[in-house]
């Protein structure tokens, strides 16, 4: 989810570089549910309601939590609002054909399903998505700025944009800078020691951190405020956001497979990531906000294949694309 809302898992990215990220031929990436590679497994996902990047946490508008991050008050009084949804893709970074990500030596942790060591896997991933995004960012002249990365505990916590609750549609979340990742969301009962699944997950959440830098998300939030959170117009606005956010995960993933050092990311991870899409959207859900299952692992794909941000503007992407 993006600024406010709870979210979905998300990738790894590599850089500016003309060549394709790795990719993983003849596969799908699993969305919530931490991924099982094999048709069994996803329907097992399915059932088990995953902890999709869909982490929803209440619909009133007023609430100040809607799904898909971010929140009513959101946007800033500063920010320029385009008057249609395509102007919202109308951005340098959105535009150019060569802007990809650079990949970074990453140097993670072994995932071990505690709270403890989970801490020290996100932080460290969390720098190099910094670093991954920081350079990337700047190239278009915007302010760069980290995420401050929380780990509550409990059944539930607080953030700015509200209380969420701590369930298996929980597995991370994003408020204004701020990246929550509660052990107790992430199922790893359930997930084993897949660190793809995981890492995807904290991309996607920083996606939205690089929609709320790029400005991306107060725009949105502008657009939902203008036509109201659950009209047709703002869940369409929502899923473009999530899928956007998705797409960014993905770029991470791709851009760094392979090509992030020896304790970086793997092909395995990236398989890990690549199969669990499939579970993952509205239809696991019965949501209208983050796009359906086969939408939500295309787009996440297509940053993955690509590497390249001008294929993850989903605001100028046809209705079918995002629905």
């Amino acid at each position: 989810m993006t600024d406010s809302g709870p979210d979905t898992p998300s990738g790894e990215d590599s850089g500016d570089t003309p060549d394709p990220a790795r990719t993983r031929r003849g596969g799908t990436r699993a969305r919530v549910p931490l991924a099982v590679f094999s048709l069994a497994g996803v329907v097992l996902l399915a059932l088990a309601s995953v902890l999709a990047l869909v982490v929803f946490t209440g619909d009133d508008e007023d609430s100040g939590a809607p799904s898909g991050g971010g929140h009513a008050g959101s946007a800033r009084a500063t920010e320029t609002v385009p008057g249609n949804i395509r102007a919202l893709g109308d951005r340098p970074l959105l535009k150019d054909p060569d802007a990809g990500l650079q990949a970074v030596t990453c140097s993670l942790p072994p995932w071990e399903s505690s709270p403890e060591a989970a801490k020290q896997f996100f932080t460290t991933a969390t720098d190099c998505l910094n670093r991954a995004w920081e350079p990337f960012l700047r190239r278009y002249d915007l302010p760069f700025r980290e995420p401050t990365l929380h780990f509550p505990d409990g059944t539930s916590f607080r953030t700015p944009c509200g209380d969420i609750q701590v369930d298996v549609t929980t597995a991370a979340y994003y408020c204004n800078d701020h990246l929550y990742v509660p052990f107790g969301g992430l199922q790893t009962d359930y997930y084993g020691e897949q660190a793809g699944i995981y890492l995807s997950v904290l991309a996607h959440e920083y996606g939205h951190h690089v929609q709320e830098v790029a400005g991306i998300m107060d725009g949105v939030w502008a657009q939902i405020n203008a036509v109201g959170q659950h009209s047709d117009e703002g869940q369409d606005l929502s899923r473009r956001r999530e899928l956007q956010a998705q797409c960014f995960s993905g770029m991470f993933m791709g851009a760094h497979t392979g090509r992030s050092g020896p304790d970086g990311v793997t092909q395995q991870m990236f398989d890990a990531a690549w199969y669990d899409q499939d579970t993952r959207g509205d239809d696991t859900s019965g949501t209208t906000d983050h796009g359906s299952n086969a939408n939500y692992a295309a787009w996440w794909r297509a940053g993955a294949e690509s590497n390249r941000s001008i294929d993850c503007n989903t605001f100028t992407s046809e209705a079918s694309e995002v629905s």
